[in-house]
C-alpha cells in the first residue's frame, strides 16, 4: 500500500514545475491546507519518535496517514483535477503543489525505516543528478499550516462524508450503480452549524459524484443513516443527464465540439481551447 501511495506521487508530478505551477499556501483550497496540517501534526510525532526510538509507532502513523488520509481521501477526491483540469487550473496547481511537498515529507520520513524503498523513490525522480534521500534532512514545516479550527472542520466534513459513501456502496454491492459518479445523492442534515459547514463547500467534489443537494431538514428512519452519526441521512438518486466520456461525470450540457459531443463543456474547453 505504501508503494502504491508513493507510485500515485511519482506519476502525479510528471512534469512538475516549481517555478511556474506552484501556488501559495493562501490561496490554496481548504482541502490542500488540511493537508498540510496533517503533515505538521505528523512531523512532530515523527521527530519524537526516532528520537525516542519508536520506529514501530512512526511506522504506524505514517501507514495510516497513507492508506486513510491520502489514499481513500485526498488522493481519490483529487484525481479528476489532476487528470481532467486545464493546466492553468488553480486546484491542479494547488493540488500538485502539495504532492510535491509530500514526496520531500514522505521520502525522508521513511528513509531511516524502509531504506531501499525511500532511495528508489528519490532516485525515480532525480536519478538523474548525483543525490541520494539518505543526504537529506527532513524539512521543516511553516507554522501556519497548523490550524487546529481548520482540522476540526474536515473532521465533520469527512463524518458526513463517511454516511454518502456508505449509502453509495451499498448501490453498488447491489449492481445498482458500479461508480459513486453515477450518484446524485440528497443529503439532509438536522444540525444548523453542520449544515453550514457542509454548504460551505463543492460537496459533490467531496464525495466524487456528479452532482449532490444538502439540505437542512429532518433526519428519518427511510434515509440511510451511520448509528454513530446520528443528524445526517441520505436518500439515494441516480445521476441525470448524458455521462462524459473523459471525466466520467454526469451532466445535462454536452460539449459544442460537433465532432466530440460525447464530452462535458469543461473537458471540450479543456481539451480542445473551447469555450
Amino acid at each position: 500500500r505504501l508503494r502504491n501511495t508513493l507510485r500515485f506521487l511519482l506519476g502525479s508530478l510528471s512534469g512538475f514545475d516549481r517555478d511556474k505551477e506552484q501556488m501559495a499556501y493562501e490561496e490554496m483550497p481548504e482541502l490542500e491546507q488540511w493537508v498540510l496540517h496533517r503533515l505538521s501534526e505528523l512531523d512532530n510525532i515523527v521527530r519524537e519518535g526516532y528520537e525516542s526510538y519508536q520506529f514501530q509507532s512512526v511506522f504506524q502513523q505514517l501507514f495510516q496517514f497513507c492508506t486513510i488520509d491520502l489514499s481513500s481521501v485526498y488522493f481519490d477526491i483529487r484525481k479528476d483535477s489532476l487528470y481532467c483540469d486545464s493546466q492553468e487550473s488553480q486546484v491542479r496547481r494547488s493540488s500538485r503543489t502539495v504532492l510535491d511537498i509530500l514526496f520531500f515529507r514522505l521520502a525522508t520520513w521513511l528513509a531511516p525505516i524502509l531504506v531501499f524503498t525511500s532511495e528508489e523513490l528519490w532516485l525515480e525522480r532525480f536519478g538523474d543528478t548525483d543525490t541520494s534521500v539518505h543526504l537529506e534532512d527532513i524539512p521543516d514545516n511553516p507554522r501556519k499550516w497548523h490550524k487546529e479550527e481548520l482540522s476540526w472542520k474536515w473532521d465533520q466534513i469527512r463524518r458526513v462524508r463517511k454516511v454518502v459513501t456508505g449509502a453509495i456502496e451499498i448501490q453498488r454491492q447491489n449492481k445498482v450503480i458500479g461508480s459513486s459518479l453515477e450518484a446524485s445523492p440528497k443529503v439532509f442534515i438536522d444540525d444548523q452549524n453542520l449544515f453550514e459547514l457542509v454548504s460551505s463547500i463543492d460537496f459533490a467534489e467531496i464525495c466524487i459524484t456528479s452532482s449532490i443537494s444538502v439540505e437542512l431538514g429532518q433526519v428519518n428512519n427511510s434515509m440511510f443513516r451511520l448509528e454513530e452519526i446520528d443528524n445526517v441521512g441520505v436518500l439515494f438518486e441516480l445521476a441525470s443527464g448524458d455521462k462524459c466520456q473523459r471525466c466520467w461525470k454526469y451532466t445535462n450540457s454536452s460539449g459544442n465540439v460537433s465532432e466530440h459531443k460525447d464530452i462535458c463543456k469543461r473537458c471540450s474547453k479543456t481539451f480542445f481551447g473551447n469555450n
